[in-house]
């Protein structure tokens, strides 16, 4: 057989997605793979229903129904104070996932540099891979996961094209500050690179922490990729709808990847997930309540069990310290994966390792998340009171 393409051996399958496969064998609960395990809302239920027999049932222009556009144009617009043009400014996508590549691939050259945060969502390492980009990992030092300007700076030194920004931050909880995000923007012009943001849980912010857009940063839109999913926001992971915000030019060539990646989002579900981009401010207010009480309850549970965790500012990440288990005879060896594995097998739960976001050699942590209903939450506390009794012995 003729060689294969080199760069696929630079990375592995994605973790996460290995370990629901996993969980599901064992039939554990999932709190790995980070989707709701709730519906999405009735409106857009209803209006999926309509669709399903008036249609659209073929394709959708390209860059996006024009409804959705001029609805996504219109909340994005909202939240930064400026007016986007739905034509030139705003493109829909396979999911964030895809939204992200397209963003990749739109900036970078083979040989060019990104500048990472680490930890980081796995699919940004290997972003950088496919579109013949080198990462460059700042890092996110525990416990609060701030930064050291100068390390940062010095990456914009090595000539870095773009920087990934994932806010609020998978898998740390991190909200950045406005001070952090005005630092990295004077650094973008300064370098004259570009911010390729990840919002996806712009909307799981918890007070005192508030979201603040790169984008309306000022002199910061031309030179912002605001990428973003409807997946969390809404509880529509398998409908894979996502969506990328910028100037005119930028837009216009990633519409250009788009095109010949995939061609463009469902038809009938952009028509249905329409209907939950023009809610009422409510909903997203609502949606951050209902987050923030399973997060208090689940970081409480935690507490009271002895468990050394992350408290999330944002999304519905926990990282929790397995430090003492490894220090034990009966774990002795083991990696974070190895501990997850045996705890999808013994405990019924399932985790991430967290060795699969840190570029640096961190072993000790593991990542819950708590978008469950609170039934399903209370099972899976009530399973970890039995790897809790182990501190004991």
């Amino acid at each position: 057989m003729a060689k294969l393409s080199s760069r696929v051996e630079l990375f592995t399958d994605s973790v996460i997605r290995r370990m629901t496969r996993i969980s599901n064998e064992y039939g554990a609960i999932n709190l790995s793979q980070g989707y709701p395990d709730f519906p999405p809302p009735k409106e857009m239920l209803d209006r999926l229903s309509e669709v399903a027999y008036e249609g659209p049932h073929q394709y959708a222009i390209t860059f996006g129904a024009p409804n959705l556009r001029q609805a996504l144009a219109r909340k994005f617009g909202k939240s930064i104070g400026r007016q986007i043009d739905p034509e030139t400014e705003v493109l829909v996508t396979c999911g964030g996932t895809e939204a992200m590549m397209s963003a990749m691939m739109t900036v970078c050259d083979p040989g060019d540099k990104v500048a990472v945060f680490s930890p980081f969502y796995e699919n940004y390492g290997a972003d950088a891979i496919l579109s013949g980009a080198q990462p460059v990992y700042v890092p996110l030092v525990p416990p609060d996961f701030h930064f050291d300007p100068e390390v940062l700076e010095d990456a914009f030194r090595q000539g870095v094209k773009a920087l990934i920004l994932c806010n609020p931050s998978n898998p740390s909880g991190k909200v950045f500050t406005l001070e952090e995000l005005s630092l990295i923007g004077r650094l973008a012009r300064q370098y004259d690179a570009f911010i390729i943001t990840d919002e996806v849980y712009e909307h799981m912010v918890y007070p005192p922490n508030r979201h603040i857009y790169m984008a309306g940063l000022p002199d910061m839109y031309e030179r912002t990729i605001s990428s973003s999913s409807l997946s969390k926001t809404y509880s529509i992971t398998g409908w894979r709808l996502g969506y990328l915000i910028g100037p005119a030019k930028v837009i216009e060539n990633a519409k250009k990847v788009h095109d010949f990646l995939t061609v463009g989002a469902p038809a009938p579900l952009q028509e249905a997930a329409c209907v939950g981009v023009n809610f009422p401010d409510q909903y997203y207010e609502d949606l951050t309540k209902s987050y923030q009480e399973k997060r208090d309850y689940f970081c409480k549970r935690l507490d009271e069990m002895g468990f050394r965790h992350t408290v999330p500012q944002g999304t519905y990440f926990v990282l929790m310290d397995i430090s003492d288990f490894l220090e034990m005879e009966q774990f002795a060896g083991y990696t974070d994966l190895e501990f997850c594995e045996w705890m999808i097998r013994n405990i019924k739960v399932a985790a991430v390792p967290g060795s699969s976001f840190f570029r640096e050699p961190v072993n000790h942590l593991i990542r819950f998340h708590f978008a469950r209903g609170l039934d399903v939450l209370e099972e899976a506390l009530s399973r970890l009171e039995k790897l809790a009794a182990l501190l004991k012995t």
